[in-house]
């Protein structure tokens, strides 16, 4: 299951950023697409980007992750660019699973997506927010059994890295978000820009779920 980058446009690629908000789980995915778009410069020099990266928050004040590091947002759910890729991280999320803007803001930019996907606790709130209502899910280990007993409806895997539905892709922990953004620009890129990328972070890439 290959996408295509278009030609003239990069992908937006909007990541949500919330109070709480496991660093990495944010990290690892801005860490790929921001690089995999340097790395399109040098394996094509002069193709368009195929990716912009953008953190999202409620507000443009700081947010304040977990663990304390802070986050400055390049856009609140008022100005944002509408989403082609929507990235929902976790963390602590309870938070902003109770929060009304934050759940309809995520709806709202995953009706309009191409891709909408979670890393860890994220999918809490993606099913929150309605997004994912039956089907295959998973998540961090440590928060399957509370995933199944929140959100009954859904099928939550256990031993798997991530899940792809196609418009939904779901993954579990920091290390599976960083594999499951790698497999998502084979899917919207093409692998030897995935392969590339995966080579500069020099990371051990598991490309199976």
């Amino acid at each position: 299951m290959t996408e295509t980058t278009p030609a003239h446009h990069p992908l937006q690629i909007a990541i949500l950023v919330f109070d709480e908000v496991e660093a990495l789980d944010l990290g690892g995915p801005y860490e790929v697409f921001t690089t995999a778009t340097r790395m399109q410069q040098r394996l094509q020099p002069g193709a368009p980007a195929p990716f912009a990266v953008q953190c999202v928050a409620r507000s443009l004040a700081p947010v304040q992750a977990r663990a304390g590091l802070r986050v400055l947002p390049d856009a609140d759910f008022a100005t944002a660019l509408k989403p082609d890729v929507l990235i929902v991280p976790g963390g602590v999320i309870d938070a902003a699973a109770a929060c009304a803007e934050t759940r309809a803001w995520v709806a709202q930019a995953a009706r309009g997506a191409q891709i909408t996907a979670s890393v860890c606790t994220g999918a809490f709130i993606l099913a929150a927010a309605g997004v994912v209502t039956e089907g295959a899910v998973t998540t961090h280990w440590e928060d399957i059994a509370d995933l199944r007993a929140q959100f009954p409806a859904l099928d939550v895997q256990e031993n798997v890295r991530w899940v792809d539905r196609g418009a939904l892709v779901t993954s579990a922990g920091i290390s599976a978000g960083i594999d499951m953004s790698l497999h998502l620009v084979t899917r919207l890129a093409g692998a030897a820009l995935s392969e590339r990328t995966a080579r500069q972070m020099d990371t051990p890439w598991n490309t199976l779920p």
